[in-house]
């Protein structure tokens, strides 16, 4: 990270005492605009524990069931016996549908809406996991999303500035809905090149699942509502009376009304993170009220990674030095796992392959450097893990055999259990 190039903004609320905040970076490189505690920044999956907090809001004044039934309510999902809590929780078994997208011949910059990936989950007619499973999918909160919208007859930023946003002080919050949306104040989110830094954008947001556009003191204001709802409810974990808490995809923590939790000693501690379009997130609420929140606009400087040693030591910790560790913070850039584009020559074709959940048609080849899988032009050379397995990136496979191929699994880490068959036309 460095003066001219993004960065991030950090804010440590300790109770009782006054917040600490640290800004680096830029917010828009174009007109060298500073990052302030008045940057606004996507946060990604932390705007779920808001969604939840809407549907369980919902639930107390009857306008849903949490164990109503979503077909109810959204007919055209297709997938048996789900329930509103399945959803919130991550337990519905549905697949993450943007994941999905790749598969059905999208490419990063082709634009989609909430809608289209709604469409993608009516394609599915069970559960990808064993029901009570947890799997992690951004479909679930669309669909609480567009049930809100049902049961309130209004938008979902709406909902949230009238009965969040508005009663708490968040005054530079919002769910940005549109990627067109002119967000005040807004930092845009960058990535190094070879060339230099460019933009991370996409013209395609999640409503309800990863869309709020807001700022570190915003969501302090949540963080001392969310506590004292903890409070208030007097449960272990906040609104576990509601929902329970169980077993999630990062053991040992658990997770429950849209956040999750680390229980593993006295000083229990809810959190989530988040990463959209090159931004990332983190928001930390202790048991005894202490908040930390971290906001990044750099693809490569991951905001939870940088949040998780200051929580592990704010019950003790001299904030004073925190300020040494914030401005020597570089970041752990992620490498980054991309297609590796092969020529479309010297290939034997397997076959073309369609599946009745997706959209799309992939084919596989074999080449004398292994097996490769292509969708719309693209292709990825696979690496062999089994007899009958391959990787690529993000993803696995599993040919029903290897002498002559029909059929195969696959299996994205957020959408497992697609059965593709060769097409025959």
């Amino acid at each position: 990270m460095t003066a001219d190039g993004p960065g991030l903004s950090v804010l440590v609320h300790r109770p009782g005492e006054q917040p600490r905040r640290w800004t680096a970076g830029l917010a828009n490189l174009e007109t060298s605009t500073p990052i302030t505690p008045d940057t606004a920044f996507v946060v990604g999956s932390t705007t779920k524990q808001i969604t939840a907090y809407l549907v369980l809001e919902a639930a107390q004044c009857g306008a849903l069931r949490l164990d109503q039934e979503v077909a109810d309510l959204v007919p055209a999902l297709r997938v048996p016996g789900v329930t509103i809590a399945e959803l919130i929780t991550h337990r519905s078994g549905i697949r993450d549908t943007e994941s999905l997208l790749p598969l059905a011949g999208l490419r990063d910059l082709d634009h989609y809406t909430a809608d289209d990936l709604l469409a993608l989950a009516a394609r599915q007619r069970q559960r990808a996991v064993p029901r009570g499973q947890f799997l992690y999918s951004n479909t679930n909160y669309l669909l609480l999303t567009r049930i809100l919208q049902m049961v309130h007859s209004a938008t979902l930023d709406y909902l949230a500035r009238d009965r969040v946003f508005t009663p708490l002080g968040m005054h530079n919050s919002r769910f940005k809905n549109d990627p067109r949306d002119v967000i005040p104040n807004a930092a845009n989110a960058y990535r190094p090149t070879t060339s230099g830094w460019q933009h991370t954008a996409q013209p395609a947001m999640l409503p309800g699942a990863g869309s709020l556009s807001t700022t570190p003191d915003d969501l302090d204001r949540w963080l001392v509502h969310l506590h004292q709802r903890w409070i208030t409810d007097g449960g272990p974990l906040p609104f576990e009376r509601a929902v329970p808490y169980g077993p999630s995809d990062h053991p040992p923590f658990l997770y429950g009304a849209g956040l999750y939790a680390d229980t593993r000693s006295d000083h229990h501690v809810v959190f989530h993170s988040g990463h959209e379009h090159g931004f990332s997130a983190a928001a930390h609420l202790t048991a005894a009220g202490a908040r930390v929140v971290c906001l990044s606009n750099h693809a490569q400087l991951d905001a939870a990674r940088i949040a998780a040693p200051i929580v592990a030591a704010i019950d003790s910790a001299d904030l004073d030095l925190l300020d040494a560790q914030l401005v020597a913070t570089r970041g752990e850039a992620e490498e980054a796992q991309g297609s590796e584009p092969v020529a479309d020559s010297e290939h034997i074709e397997i076959g073309a392959f369609t599946c009745e959940d997706v959209p799309g048609t992939l084919r596989l080849t074999r080449t004398s450097s292994g097996l490769h899988l292509w969708r719309k032009g693209t292709g990825d050379r696979l690496a062999q893990t089994g007899s009958l397995t391959y990787t690529g990136p993000g993803y696995a496979i599993t040919l029903d055999t290897q002498e002559a191929v029909t059929g195969f699994r696959l299996d994205l880490q957020r959408a497992p259990g697609l059965l593709y068959r060769q097409h025959r036309g």
